[in-house]
């Protein structure tokens, strides 16, 4: 057993980010942060033969999603079902160096929460709990967000460029919404975790998009009223300039 250990702490992650703060603007499309990360051992720690595996797990600021069942009654849609998601990730990534299955097993990845399928399908991802719906509910909000581009899963998304160094790319799509992102990055060998570090990058609204943020957060009745004004009166000009004597 204490051989066991020391081996396990024989290995030391070190990561990094190419930008911890990713700033949008009116021209803002999408971008990508890279992650990289090295991997030392001490003196007396020799190379595995079976090599590493690198989870990245990236994390975003955290929402309210509350996910509806529809059922057509006739020619209308009414609202059935429903489940809260208090705590859900605005976006969530797991990028590994090969297939999960074959990294660990089953029972740690659960344990841990490691692979988008156990973050969402944890105890903890809701606060609610369907009779035989809940896993429904959590496939539906996968399929959502996963059609925006906000969950994904790349089992290649890790690239090792030696034994001991790797990079990761994350893609952040034009809807990823601003916060604190968090990076999770995991070291495994022989279906074991040997480290782990987590770190942060921020993605920010820049010049006018960051004043009209402000406004709609900080003064949301002024800015409600304001926005309906500006609507009435474009209306308005509209009805003017298109108007037929």
């Amino acid at each position: 057993m204490l051989a066991s250990i020391a081996s396990a702490s024989a290995e030391t992650l070190i990561t990094s980010l190419s930008n911890h703060r990713v700033l949008i603007n009116s021209n803002y499309t999408g971008t990508s942060i890279a992650v990289f990360g090295a991997i030392e051992r001490d003196a007396q720690t020799v190379a595995r033969a079976t090599g590493y595996d690198v989870v990245v797990t990236v994390r975003g600021p955290r929402q309210f999603l509350v996910v509806r069942e529809k059922e057509r009654l006739g020619p209308i849609w009414i609202n059935q079902e429903r489940q809260k998601f208090p705590q859900a990730p605005a976006y969530l990534g797991v990028f590994t160096s090969r297939p999960i299955e074959k990294i660990t097993s089953v029972q740690l990845r659960q344990r841990q929460k490691i692979g988008l399928r156990a973050i969402i399908n944890a105890p903890d991802f809701t606060n609610e709990r369907g009779a035989g719906a809940d896993k429904q509910f959590r496939e539906a909000l996968y399929r959502l967000k996963a059609q925006a581009g906000l969950y994904l899963e790349d089992e290649r998304g890790v690239t090792f460029l030696t034994a001991d160094i790797f990079r990761a790319s994350i893609p952040l799509p034009a809807t990823a919404p601003p916060g604190d992102y968090s990076v999770e990055v995991t070291l495994f060998a022989d279906t074991v975790i040997l480290a782990s570090t987590i770190t942060h990058f921020e993605l920010v609204k820049t010049d006018f998009e960051e004043q009209i943020g402000s406004v709609a957060r900080d003064w949301s009745l002024f800015y409600g009223l304001a926005t309906a004004l500006v609507a009435i009166f474009f209306g308005w000009l509209a009805s003017v300039i298109f108007r037929r004597d």
